[in-house]
Order: C-alpha cells, then structure tokens, then sequence
C-alpha cells in the first residue's frame, strides 16, 4: 500500500518552495509519486492499494484499488489506511509513502516476505521519521497518538511496536525528498528515475516542470 497526496501545486512539497516554485515542487511530486508506485506494481503481492488525498491522475498506473484517506491528523490517517486495506483483504500489510522515488522492488518485497516470521517491519528515513512500516496484524492502537513531522516519529513509532511486544525486521535508512537538498541526493543516488529525470529538466528548463513518463 502506498499513501499519497494527489500533486497539486502549493499542496505538495511545500518544503521544497523556495527555492522551486509550487509548480515544480508538485512535478517533482508527481515523479516521486511515480517511481514509487511503479516500485509497488513491480513487487508481488496479494494486492495493490493506493490511500489517496486528492483525485487519481494520469500518474496512476493499472492495477491498483484506489481508497480515500480518512482522519485528521496523519496518525489517524495512517491507522485508517491499514485498517481499510486489512477489511478489503485481510493479512499482512506493508505502507510506504511517496517520499522515497529510490525504493526499489527488492527492498518491498524483502518487507513483504520478512512478515512471514516478524509482526512488523520499520524503514527509517533520514529526518527522523520513516519511511516504511509494515504490520502482519494491523492495530490502530500501534499508530495512533505517535507526533508525525517530528524529529523524533521514527523512534517514537519504533518504540510503540517494541513496547507491544512486536518482533521487529529493520530495513534501511533512506533519504526522502522533502527539501530541496534532500531531492538532490536522492537523484544522486537513482538516477534513472523518474524523479532524477524531472529534477535535471527543471535545473536545464526553469520554465518547464513536466515530469517524465
């Protein structure tokens, strides 16, 4: 499952403006979303579901059960988006947001395959949040009332899951792209995506922030 806002300029990736303007900030959006949802579709899995703020785009790829995201607050939302993808199928889930376009289709499916003898998975992200969590039996009580958009989320978050008693799997630390020096090293480190690509055009062509394809 991946959770998303739809990337709609001074909506998204506000963080990054300046020094790009709302416009490029929702394209590097919209390629971020893009790699992150082709990584999704490559990875095998019962099911594919996007939890969606906002409308699908031609940024949607076939394949995925588009929901609404529900709640306030991104830990509500973030514990209705497990809850309604465990009612549509129930079983494990594994959540990413679209914050990390260098997710691959090994590291998802290592998150997938480790629920099998591990109650959860954590992916910590580099600003001290993270950036996967998985949960082979979700529990809105695991997320709910953990601070997001702090310094401290990852750890607060990883200790709700020890405290409960939850055999942990740890992914890698990754970089999301939420500021502008944050966006640079990620293209470094995928440059074939989606999300390098539009970056360099933007750099090449102010005027222009049409993401790739």
């Amino acid at each position: 499952m991946l959770i998303a806002k739809e990337p709609v300029a001074g909506r998204v990736k506000t963080r990054q403006t300046p020094p790009y303007s709302p416009a490029e900030a929702a394209a590097l959006a919209e390629a971020a979303l893009r790699d992150s949802l082709r990584a999704v579709a490559a990875t095998p899995a019962a099911q594919r579901i996007l939890a969606l703020d906002g409308l699908p785009g031609r940024w949607l790829p076939p394949g995925f059960v588009v929901i609404p995201q529900r709640g306030a607050g991104l830990d509500e939302r973030l514990a209705a988006a497990f809850a309604d993808a465990h009612r549509l199928r129930p079983g494990p889930v594994v959540l990413i947001g679209m914050d990390t376009p260098q997710v691959t289709p090994e590291l998802l499916g290592e998150a997938g395959a480790a629920l099998a003898d591990h109650d959860a998975v954590y992916g910590p992200a580099a600003d001290g949040g993270f950036w996967l969590l998985g949960l082979r039996r979700p529990d809105p009580a695991l997320l709910l009332g953990v601070p997001m958009s702090h310094p401290e989320t990852g750890k607060v978050q990883l200790d709700r899951l020890v405290r409960a008693g939850l055999a942990v799997h740890h992914l890698p630390e990754l970089v999301d792209v939420d500021t502008a020096t944050a966006a640079t090293e990620v293209a470094r480190q995928a440059p074939a995506s989606c999300f390098a690509t539009t970056l360099r055009t933007l750099r090449r062509r102010p005027d222009r922030g049409e993401p790739c394809r």
